[in-house]
């Protein structure tokens, strides 16, 4: 079985509802998946936007995912430690946790990478308030295989 995730509210290629972006109520989508390599130790999820103006924009980064996890439910709450020992980093709008699209208006359409790590490690190591960049840098060297969606999204 292949490693996928999915999302019932963003499906891959197409475009995000306002529900999870800065046009509506900011949320965060949820997520499920399945298929992760069986040396798996813990998970974390990225949120990067290639198409921003001034370079990758980092929208959100949850990690320490335990192996046993398959799914994140929709609105986590906007902290650095949820339960079950989630962590989320510093997003580039400053604030811990998920924040949705929001390009400039008329830049045209961006590109969002959902993408979650199986990880050979239980955790990253990470300090609190982290953000997303060292949580990027760390899956680096850690991954054993990444499962990706894109969501568009244009203001």
């Amino acid at each position: 079985m292949p490693f996928t995730l999915n999302c019932p509210a963003i499906r891959d290629g197409e475009f995000v509802p306002a529900r999870h972006a800065c046009t509506g109520e900011n949320i965060s989508p949820p997520l499920a998946w399945e298929g992760a390599p069986a040396a798996t130790k813990s998970f974390a999820l990225l949120c990067e936007d290639p198409d921003a103006p001034s370079g990758t924009f980092r929208h959100w980064a949850i990690f320490d995912i335990s192996a046993d996890t398959s799914a994140l439910s929709e609105a986590l709450p906007p902290s650095l430690v949820l339960p079950d020992g989630l962590r989320q980093a510093v997003n580039d709008f400053g604030k811990p946790g998920y924040g949705g699209p929001c390009p400039p208006k008329g830049h045209g359409v961006h590109h969002y990478h959902f993408r979650l790590a199986a990880l050979d490690v239980e955790s990253l190591g990470l300090p609190d308030g982290a953000d997303c960049k060292q949580v990027a840098a760390a899956v680096r060297s850690h991954a054993l295989a990444v499962a990706e969606i894109v969501g568009l999204f244009e203001r």
